[in-house]
């Protein structure tokens, strides 16, 4: 018989356990505590993502030699879900460098990796926003309406994107726009784009549902113009880089989605062994012990899938069904979980004395962003019958 550790093993390494560690322990003090102050006030938590950056929690995935930590996205999502569960608005917040970077990471020139990468974000502690959405091209990518032309020795932008990330404090963006709009998918580029440029306006954060720490808004170009080194890879590989990025990413937010079912795990046991209903803990009743019993079963599977699709990106492996797993199903069961969670709490869990509260308000854009529930199983369905 073959020696087990030879095969699958889901043991970490010394190193992972220090960085999930690193990144439990930070949560516990920097996160959980003030999760709720920040979510009322939507206040951007620009100290903690600073903290986080001396600690190494920030610009995880940015190779060392560039500064960063050179995080595999196994490794990312360790820190991800230890992020999440204190808030996953302050994580997210934390993270979205993670995602603008990916397109200079995957695609950028030497030169690109040396000034984005290592002086912006890594020296300088810089935020980087990731722009693809449009107010009238959401899921669907190739219906974006942002033009970028040649100008000169350089390209002219126009447009605007929507919902962006961390954008009313980005230092620069990663934007993708039509430099060909006639030749569908393979008329999109990819370009960095300095905030500081003229013409480049930040309108008014959104005001949210959930994940308030997040800062979220629009960014408009106007007439904007950059140089042709501000082109990432080549003109009209835009659609499959951003394809190449969200299979990279997506694993990171699903692991967020799974830090958020731990939290809203722990919050039904505790509350459970200590409410007592008809004289006995109330996890005692079958009819709240089976909904705490599939919580945990769906954050253990969750977590799995979530594992599986990081290890494939790693392993150099391309098959977007498994990614789009990991997210579909790590949203859809945090999802139920916080609404049982509230269930399982009653009265109190629709107060927000109580943090289930919180949960249930931010949770439910996992389901929308970095792609749909939908769209996952749009992606899944594309694959099967491929």
């Amino acid at each position: 018989m073959a020696d087990i550790k030879s095969g699958v093993s889901f043991e970490l390494t010394d190193e992972q356990k220090m960085l999930q560690k690193m990144a439990r322990d930070f949560t516990a003090k920097n996160i959980t505590p003030v999760a709720a102050e920040y979510d009322e006030q939507a206040k951007f938590p620009e100290s903690i993502f600073q903290m986080a950056r001396e600690l190494g929690l920030v610009n995880v995935n940015i190779p060392a030699e560039y500064g960063g930590v050179g995080a595999s996205v196994f490794e990312e999502c360790l820190v991800a879900e230890e992020l999440a569960y204190g808030c996953t608005g302050i994580s997210t917040s934390i993270s979205t460098n993670n995602l603008g970077s990916l397109p200079i990471i995957l695609a950028g020139n030497e030169q690109q990796k040396q000034h984005w990468l290592g002086e912006r974000l890594a020296e300088n502690g810089e935020f980087v926003s990731y722009c693809v959405t449009e107010a009238g091209a959401g899921s669907n990518v190739v219906g974006m309406q942002t033009r970028a032309e040649k100008s000169g020795g350089g390209y002219l932008i126009n447009g605007s994107k929507i919902f962006i990330t961390n954008a009313s404090h980005a230092n620069f963006f990663t934007v993708f726009a039509k430099t060909d709009p006639g030749a569908g998918h393979k008329g999109m580029s990819c370009f960095v784009i300095d905030r500081n440029a003229p013409g480049v306006r930040v309108g008014k954060k959104f005001d949210k549902l959930g994940q308030r720490a997040s800062d979220t808004a629009e960014i408009v170009f106007e007439n904007v113009e950059i140089p042709a080194e501000n082109l990432i890879g080549k003109e009209g590989q835009g659609f499959y880089l951003a394809m190449s990025v969200f299979d990279h990413s997506r694993p990171g937010v699903a692991a967020a989605a799974v830090g958020l079912q731990r939290r809203a795990l722990d919050e039904c046991v505790k509350y459970a062994k200590e409410r007592e209903a008809f004289g006995v803990p109330i996890y005692q009743h079958q009819a709240i012990g089976h909904k705490i019993a599939d919580i945990a079963i769906n954050y253990e599977a969750s977590r799995l899938l979530t594992w599986q699709a990081a290890w494939q990106v790693d392993a150099g492996i391309v098959n977007p069904k498994v990614p789009a797993y990991a997210k579909a199903f790590a949203a859809d069961k945090a999802t139920w979980a916080a609404v049982e969670a509230v269930q399982v709490l009653g009265g109190y869990g629709f107060m927000k004395e109580y943090p289930v509260e919180k949960l249930l308000r931010d949770v439910k854009i996992f389901q929308i962003y970095e792609g749909t529930s939908e769209i996952q199983r749009n992606i899944i369905v594309r694959e099967l019958f491929r």
